[in-house]
This record gives C-alpha cells, structure tokens and sequence, in this order.
C-alpha cells in the first residue's frame, strides 16, 4: 500500500463503532481532538445522544458510517459481534477507501485479528487489532493503554490519533500482537485481585484494620494499582466500578482457549475463572471484578 492511496482519504475523517461504556468516551475524545467523527450504534438512540453532546454526524451502518474515513475505530463485545460490523454488504470493510485502516479496540480472539487482517489486505485495507486497558475511568479520562498488533505503516497513522484517548499506543509485533497481549494482561490482573482479595478478607479476619494497613504495605511491594484503586472498596463491600464479571469471564475464556492451544500452563488463571463463575452463579455478572473478595466472606 502506498502513501498515494492513503493520501486519497480525508486523514481528518474518522468513524467510530459501538458506542458502549468504552466506545462512547472515547469517541468523544475523538471529537475533542478536532477530528470529523461518525459514529455508528446498533441502539441509534446511543449513537443520537453521543452526536447531540460531542457534535458530528451517526450513520445508520457501519458501512456508511466508514465511506471515506481515514480511520475506522470500533469496540464492541466479542468475536461475532466484531464481524458483525466489518463484514458483509453493510459492513465496515464495504465501505472503506483503499488506504484506510480499521483499528479494532474490542478484547477478542488472535485468531479473529488475523482473520480479519487477512481480508482487510485482500481488499487493500489495513487492520490494527487494539484492545485496551484502563476501564471506564480510563476512557473517561483519556488515559488507556492500548495494545497493537498489525502493519508498521498503519500503526504510525493511527498512534497519534488514538493518543486523544489514551496514554500509550504501542506496537507489539504482527496482527494478532495485541489481543495476545492483553491476554497477558488479564492473566496477570486475575491473579492480582484473586490475591488482593485473600489478603483483605485474612486481615479482616485476624481483626486489622486493613484501611491503614493497606496504606502502609501500598507503600512497599505489594502496591499496584488493583490494591490502590480497588483495595478500598473492597473493604467497603462496594462492587460497582466499571469493568464487570462478564466480561472478565469472556476474556479469561479467550485467555484459556489460547493456551490450549500454545500449550501455556495457568493453573493460577483457571482456578479464578472457576471463582468468577462462582461469582455469576450467585448472581453478581454485574459486578465488578474485585467482587471476588466476596466469595471469602
């Protein structure tokens, strides 16, 4: 692909798909940035609300939602919505210039980034697998990490752009780089809170009070940001803050199915992913993931 048949698109244009808990703030940050942003939603009350506040226009597909911008960002749930919006006659892929890259910021599978950077090339199209760390707060803030994998080239256009959300855009390696990194991520998030929470409910136990010595042993080496952000309320049995059991139940799914098949050993992983699905069994998919700490109680 040349810098020609990318020089044909509009570099200002971009679109955005799925406007969820994530996708909304971070589209708006879009705006923000000065960029001409069209959104697309499956619900078009969403995508009317996020015009009415951050401005620019929704389109009711993602194709058309994807005619001439230079960049096509998306964040939706899982693999099968993620095609959902790419392919097909009103898929995003039908409606973008040659040129153009489509990042995708959804946590999915390495094999549906290479399967869909593989198309996205037959057609002269770039893609950027993107998945992000940070939650809600993160996004809301403009302060996530994203995690690339995909073509050097298309990566360089789309780092400065997506820096209006985030505080680091990094490239990992090839397509499918980023959603296996992330899945490092969340290995070592599972672990962190399955610990945090064993830690609390032992302190709660021995009769500390774990505000303080939370503050003290946050000063040494047991701090990270799990113990900083959501030590605290886990003391105050508060379990309403963004990313939720669901979720982290289909991630740890991906995270597992990929060492299947890697031969990778988490025996850790895998007894948290029981513990969460503990967690749904007594009703609390919504909550978020340091609800762990509840099954200890």
């Amino acid at each position: 692909m040349t810098g020609k048949d990318y020089g044909k698109i509009d570099s200002q244009r971009v679109a955005f798909i799925g406007l969820g808990v994530m996708g909304y703030p971070m589209a708006g940050h879009l705006a923000g940035a000065g960029h001409q942003v069209t959104v697309y939603n499956r619900n078009p009350k969403r995508a009317a609300a996020w015009v009415e506040e951050f401005g620019g226009k929704s389109a009711p597909s993602p194709r058309a939602a994807s005619e001439q911008a230079a960049l096509v960002f998306c964040c939706v749930g899982n693999d099968d919505d993620l095609r959902s919006v790419v392919l097909g006659d009103s898929g995003a892929f039908a409606g973008m210039a040659p040129g153009a890259t489509f990042v995708d910021h959804t946590t999915a599978s390495a094999d549906v980034a290479r399967e869909l950077a593989q198309q996205a090339s037959e057609r002269g199209l770039f893609f950027i697998d993107a998945p992000v760390s940070g939650g809600n707060v993160g996004a809301i803030n403009g302060a996530l990490t994203v995690m690339c994998g995909g073509d050097e080239q298309a990566f360089s256009r789309m780092q400065p752009v997506a820096m209006a959300f985030a505080k680091a855009v990094t490239r990992l390696g090839d397509s499918g780089a980023g959603q296996l990194a992330k899945m490092v991520n969340q290995i070592a998030v599972a672990g962190l809170v399955q610990g945090l929470a064993e830690a609390i409910a032992f302190g709660q136990k021995a009769g500390l009070d774990m505000k303080a010595v939370l503050d003290v042993i946050g000063k040494g080496a047991a701090q990270s940001w799990q113990m900083d952000n959501r030590g605290p309320t886990m003391i105050d049995n508060q379990f309403d803050f963004g990313f939720a059991v669901d979720l982290m139940r289909k991630d740890l799914g991906l995270v597992l199915d990929e060492a299947r098949n890697n031969g990778a050993r988490l025996p850790v992983t895998a007894l948290v992913d029981q513990f969460y699905a503990d967690i749904q069994a007594s009703g609390g998919n919504r909550l978020d993931t340091s609800s762990l700490i509840t099954r200890l109680k």
